[in-house]
């Protein structure tokens, strides 16, 4: 005779194991779409992303972005922020949750958030303002004419200037290998 466990056929029992099975099998192809994981996998976070990318490799410091990105003939793009800053904060979000740039920053790129601002005047030559993006190339050349489609903050960028950003990204790889 049959057990009845609690009201439950057979039946259901396996039904239910049937949809946990695929239940969880959703969740992980789901997991596996969803951010950018670099091609050497998973990283463990870092602190110097500040949250603008935790599987990213980001610079300490200005100098060392300038050593990596002539150590490894790349440019280097700083972005200046202030965590207390809404703009800041908006532009953070869409550029975290952008596969796209992602990617790039993590193949194409070195990397730096800066919280403040530095001596260096070359980095602040329209004036200091969050957010901001400088590209600099691995000659240690701040390429001022790669700017955002604002006339009175050049270097500002806006959560929908995200295509004008990956244009500039894509200008300063260019730039890369047609001047150096």
């Amino acid at each position: 005779m049959e057990s009845n466990r609690g009201g439950m056929n057979g039946k259901s029992i396996k039904m239910i194991k049937a949809l946990l099975s695929a239940l969880l099998v959703l969740v992980a192809v789901s997991s596996a779409f969803g951010k950018y994981i670099p091609k050497t996998g998973k990283r463990i976070p870092q602190t110097l992303s500040r949250g603008w990318g935790d599987q990213l490799i980001w610079a300490q410091t200005y100098e060392e972005g300038l050593y990596w990105s002539r150590s490894r003939n790349k440019p280097l793009m700083i972005v200046f922020h202030l965590a207390d800053c809404p703009h800041s904060a908006a532009l953070k979000k869409v550029i975290t949750e952008d596969n796209d740039i992602q990617k790039r920053l993590d193949e194409d790129f070195i990397i730096l958030n800066l919280m403040y601002e530095t001596t260096d005047k070359h980095l602040s030559p329209d004036g200091q303002y969050v957010p901001r993006i400088l590209f600099v190339d691995p000659s240690m050349t701040v390429r001022a004419d790669i700017n955002g489609r604002y006339r009175n903050r050049l270097y500002a960028y806006e959560p929908a200037d995200l295509t004008l950003l990956k244009t500039n990204m894509d200008a300063a790889k260019k730039l890369l290998k047609s001047e150096l």
